[in-house]
């Protein structure tokens, strides 16, 4: 009993300094469509003469709208690309690495050529079940005369959906740590410091780096063979409810944010 009386008491003792020493970061997070703030620079398509072309892709796209498998270089995730015409209005994207399908969709314009509807399923870069999701583009402006509905420039003005294993991840802080881990099977385990570690289970991600700023902030620095392709801000409310997450895309030259809900 004078055991038990004692271990009491020392879980007693030591439980605030457990609970001070928690992070704000720790927990899971799911981000809230209805707050996200998406990239204003728009996309750059043409479909013509046979051809599609995504100009604003990286690396660009330039192949046979023929719907057979087109070889495609310099993307991590995916190594073939078909584009199929389906009718005036829509074109479906099938996506390929390895010979394997790693991701599909389907995109209608409007009547009035002035949005589009996009369907997807995504499994380029997760470890399990891929991500699905559908949302609206708007266009900013038209395609040539005489080439595809689709041509021209758009932006992505909504997401009406996205999977949820596409929407959480999980954050721990242990000693000079944080630790990453999502549904997708990505994770890493970096020092504040800045320092380089390894990033897991994306293949177009090899690196990352994390920097405390403050208590609420901390900064990841995502990485490719050593150069930073993204740079996230990522900032936890006073209430400790939401993390809002201010996201520089260093690759395409765009910025967007997305507020994650405590779960």
């Amino acid at each position: 009993m004078k055991r038990l009386v004692q271990a009491g008491f020392l879980i007693a003792l030591f439980m605030p300094t457990v609970a001070m020493a928690q992070s704000s970061f720790d927990g899971t997070w799911k981000i809230d469509l209805s707050k996200v703030e998406l990239p204003k620079k728009p996309d750059v398509l043409l479909l013509q003469g046979g051809m599609y072309q995504c100009k604003t892709c990286i690396p660009a796209i330039n192949i046979k709208a023929d719907g057979q498998d087109q070889k495609v270089s310099g993307d991590p995730y995916v190594d073939s690309m078909s584009i199929k015409v389906v009718d005036d209005h829509t074109v479906l994207e099938t996506d390929k690495k390895g010979g394997k399908t790693v991701g599909t969709s389907t995109t209608t314009v409007s009547k009035d050529g002035t949005t589009a509807a996009f369907e997807f399923t995504d499994s380029s870069n997760t470890n399990g079940a891929p991500v699905t999701g559908k949302g609206m583009m708007t266009r900013v402006e038209k395609g040539p005369a005489g080439s595809h509905a689709i041509s021209g420039s758009w932006r992505t003005s909504k997401l009406d959906s996205v999977s949820d294993n596409g929407l959480q991840l999980t954050f721990k802080v242990e000693g000079d740590s944080l630790h990453m881990s999502d549904p997708t099977g990505h994770s890493y385990a970096a020092k504040l410091d800045g320092t380089d570690a390894p990033y897991k289970g994306d293949p177009g991600t090899t690196s990352v780096s994390v920097k405390r700023i403050s208590k609420d902030v901390i900064e990841e620095t995502d990485k490719r063979d050593g150069k930073a392709i993204s740079i996230a801000k990522m900032t936890v409310s006073e209430d400790g409810k939401t993390i809002t997450f201010d996201v520089n895309n260093v690759r395409q030259g765009t910025t967007s944010k997305f507020v994650g809900i405590k779960q």
